[in-house]
C-alpha cells in the first residue's frame, strides 16, 4: 500500500481485505487494512481504522477512517458481523 497511513504489524487485525470504494462517478476495487484498537493504558474507546489502497485508477489520496466505538457500540457490531458471517457460510454450503 503506497503511502500508508496506518502500521500493520503481527497486532494488525486484517492487514489484508479486498474492499470496494464508490463515489458519484466512480467505483473500484482495492486492498485495505483494518484494524480494532484500544489505547494500553486507560482506554476510552475501541478505534475501528480503514485504510483503504490509494494505488487505483481514479488515484485516492491518502486516507484513513477512523471510528470511535463505545463497548455496547463493538459489541452490536461484533453481533452483527457473527450473525451476517453465518448466513455467508450457510450460503457457501449450500
Amino acid at each position: 500500500m503506497p503511502d500508508r497511513l496506518m502500521d500493520v504489524n503481527a497486532y494488525t487485525t486484517l492487514d489484508f481485505a479486498e474492499a470496494v470504494v464508490t463515489g458519484y462517478d466512480f467505483e473500484e476495487e482495492t486492498a485495505a487494512v483494518l484494524n480494532a484498537t484500544t489505547d494500553r493504558e486507560e482506554p476510552k474507546c475501541i478505534r475501528l481504522q480503514l485504510e483503504l489502497d490509494n494505488a487505483t485508477e481514479k488515484h485516492l489520496p491518502a486516507h484513513m477512517e477512523e471510528l470511535q466505538l463505545a463497548p455496547d457500540q463493538a459489541r452490536t457490531l461484533a453481533d452483527d458481523l457473527e450473525k451476517y458471517a453465518d448466513r455467508v457460510e450457510q450460503a457457501r454450503s449450500e
